[in-house]
């Protein structure tokens, strides 16, 4: 009989490539995890994983347990969740990861709004980029992550988490005040192809946007200064240390005295936000009117 808790271990070694680093997630020892590895693999009668100096890589048998994995995981979310309605589920607590600007944008409002509606949830929150976020939810360190649209991550079919989009926000200039397009109402982004450039670290999902909006524009963006904190990012280009693309949202309550925003012209770089949790788990009676209360705070006003 394959045991559920294992099958867990299996997915996060898959996602995380090393055993360390699902180790590290999980909270268990590395020693663990291969022992829990192992075992599997002695239930299974198939060797799962093949360990190499770069890290873990599932071999075909264990490619084909994975997307069963994936299925009995989300059975398991479905049960705890009518379980969990059956006993009423009015109280409880439920853990959003979340990005700091969608923090600001939708999960505060949440939890304005459910403290009058379902005043018995209690949301604790975690600061984290949205790539990081989607981990962090499959590792059941959390119950929601709040993340942004990026190269890699889960597609709306991924079998192992359910979406909801939630916003979608444009890019904007952000320019030194001396800057010659400065008097300009739009800026095309092909005009700053020789500009030093200001923005996130690789990894982080706005730096994927950047990087694909100048791309698209027809070269490759000069990234001389690297900050994850847009107010750092507008600082710099305050300082005359290069241009950006921030987000709308992230400008606001910003100073904004040494620097100019401007829209970017024709179509411009978008970051697409939205909830996920693992699939299964949308129907929790705790669960579902934070989604709920996240939609309502994303949603245009009137």
């Amino acid at each position: 009989m394959i045991e559920a808790r294992r099958l867990h271990i299996l997915r996060a070694v898959a996602d995380h490539r090393t055993v360390t680093a699902a180790a590290a997630a999980l909270y268990l020892t590395p020693s663990a995890v291969s022992q829990q590895l192992a075992a599997l693999e002695q239930e299974t009668g198939h060797r799962l994983v093949d360990r190499s100096a770069r890290g873990v890589r599932l071999t075909p048998a264990g490619e084909i347990l994975l997307s069963h994995a994936n299925a009995v995981l989300a059975q398991l979310e479905r049960a705890e969740s009518e379980l969990a309605a059956y006993g009423s589920g009015e109280a409880g607590t439920v853990t959003v990861a979340a990005f700091a600007t969608g923090i600001g944008l939708v999960v505060g409002p949440a939890i304005t709004e459910l403290a009058r509606s379902s005043p018995g949830i209690r949301v604790r929150v975690r600061d984290a980029e949205g790539d990081a976020s989607l981990l962090m939810v499959l590792d059941r360190q959390v119950d929601v992550a709040v993340a942004v649209e990026y190269r890699g991550a889960p597609g709306e079919d991924d079998a192992r988490l359910t979406r909801m989009a939630l916003y979608a926000e444009p890019f904007d200039a952000v320019l030194p005040v001396g800057h010659p397009l400065a008097g300009h109402e739009q800026v095309a982004l092909g005009a700053l192809a020789k500009d030093p450039w200001i923005g996130p670290y690789p990894g982080n999902p706005c730096h994927d946007v950047v990087v694909l909006a100048c791309e698209y524009a027809g070269f490759e963006p000069r990234l001389e200064h690297s900050s994850d904190d847009f107010r750092a990012v507008v600082s710099l280009a305050s300082a005359a240390a290069g241009v950006a693309l921030v987000p709308r949202s992230a400008l606001r309550g910003m100073d904004l005295t040494d620097v100019v925003i401007r829209p970017v012209d024709g179509v411009a770089p978008t970051r697409r936000v939205f909830a996920a949790v693992r699939r299964g788990a949308e129907e929790h009676p705790l669960i579902r009117p934070v989604l709920k209360a996240l939609e309502t705070a994303a949603a245009p006003s009137p």
